[in-house]
């Protein structure tokens, strides 16, 4: 039985275990006690791979819906309790609210099909040597045998430019990108350390609304190829009314914002891996082939998503604990990847694993539209990097995690990039 003193050490999903120990937080969480009422996060907290999976898949009873329920209490009260309170704060609160990913079947279904429409697996395949082209530019002006910050020298700037011109928003931009991004991503990433979040966010989501604009109107009147011209004119009357204006800025903040930071955090997180493991790495180079499975394996080993939230439209059971209408719930998809009962040997990272059913992307109707896109781009980097260099060396010694419940992105990593022998 869980002491009282553990209880509360499991309930600290911000502490330095949970945020740089998750293996082991969510280890002795999911044994002790896998379906868990968190009095701190005031929800129920699931960590096993059979009940995250279910409660991917249980739409009916389950919603997403961040501006209804308890999420929507939360979004009213932060607003208040915001300098300034008011309207002034609400701008990030209305555009977010408008992500498809936050929304629930119809509006969800309306949105993620007109988007869809445009941003297809086929048209993501056929990025593949812009991406290699990108990796080729961006290498060849990074040194060699000497330190580098891994994130902001490469890891940001492949996904960045990829999405920024799939979207058809202007590569230069992608600093500004950047730094609205770390803001915006303080609010929907839940960074416990930021009490400024709101108002960063809010100043941050008027730049990309302002970038974003013109560009939205300028497709109306002469389309291009990319992403935000297929959203403005998609139309299909099965799915009803075409995406609004707003609705198109909202989502391509949203692309825009996810499109670099899952792939940007993932590439980080798999160099870590390799890094700790360099055995893989050697498979790796003598096996070129396995780019696609190593990608993969870098998801469910460490990737770029703690957790995904959602709450109860009626009360339900759920391993065996009565949940009322209203809880809050966590589905934490990073645990559920760590499963001994759906992965043999978890903790180890083997790119030449089998049947890697990982949840890193979500499951169900909110699977990631972007998956096919991180996938690629992964893919892409991890097999350049072990045709072109010895090993990618990591060289920050404590790795330090950014204090947030859903992502996992690394705060600095320095890395050496080897040369071949």
């Amino acid at each position: 039985m869980t002491t009282p003193s553990a209880r509360t050490d499991l309930d600290d999903l911000l502490g330095d275990e949970a945020v740089n120990r998750p293996s082991t937080f969510y280890g002795r969480l999911r044994e002790s006690e896998p379906v868990h009422f968190n009095p701190r996060w005031n929800g129920w907290v699931l960590t096993s791979y059979a009940d995250v999976i279910a409660g991917f898949h249980d739409h009916a009873r389950l919603s997403s819906d961040r501006f209804a329920g308890p999420w929507g209490r939360d979004a009213r009260a932060t607003v208040a309790a915001s300098a300034g309170g008011g309207d002034g704060m609400a701008g990030v609160f209305d555009v977010i609210s408008r992500f498809f990913v936050w929304q629930d079947p119809p509006e969800h279904t309306r949105v993620r099909s007109y988007v869809a429409k445009a941003f297809t697996p086929r048209s993501v395949e056929l990025l593949r040597p812009r991406v290699r082209a990108i990796l080729e530019s961006l290498m060849q002006e990074l040194p060699r045998d000497e330190p580098i910050d891994f994130v902001r020298e490469l890891a940001f700037h492949v996904p960045v430019i990829v999405i920024s011109e799939y979207l058809g928003v202007p590569s230069e931009a992608r600093d500004e990108v950047k730094t609205w991004s770390e803001a915006l991503g303080s609010v929907i990433f839940v960074k416990g350390d930021d009490p400024d979040r709101v108002a960063n966010a809010d100043r941050a989501v008027a730049g990309l609304v302002d970038l974003l604009r013109p560009i939205v109107r300028a497709r109306k009147v002469t389309p291009q190829d990319d992403l935000i011209s297929g959203m403005v004119h998609a139309r299909d009357p099965e799915l009803g009314e075409a995406l609004s204006e707003d609705e198109i800025i909202s989502n391509a903040i949203l692309m825009l914002f996810a499109g670099h930071e899952t792939t940007m955090n993932l590439l980080a997180n798999g160099v870590v891996a390799f890094d700790q493991q360099p055995a893989q790495w050697r498979l790796l180079q003598e096996r070129p082939d396995l780019a696609r499975a190593a990608t993969e394996e870098a998801l469910r080993y460490d990737g770029p998503i703690r957790a995904m939230a959602r709450w109860a439209r009626e009360p339900l059971e759920i391993g065996g604990k009565q949940i009322a209408t209203g809880d809050r719930i966590l589905l934490v998809q990073w645990a559920a990847n760590r499963d001994p009962m759906a992965f043999p040997d978890p903790d180890r990272f083997d790119i030449a694993r089998t049947s890697n059913r990982h949840v890193a992307f979500g499951h169900g109707i909110h699977t990631c539209l972007g998956a096919a896109l991180a996938r690629m781009e992964t893919q892409e980097a991890f097999g350049y990097l072990a045709a072109h260099l010895d090993r990618v060396e990591v060289v920050t010694e404590d790795l330090r995690y950014a204090p947030t419940i859903v992502s996992r992105s690394l705060e600095q990593l320095h890395v050496v990039l080897r040369s071949l022998r």
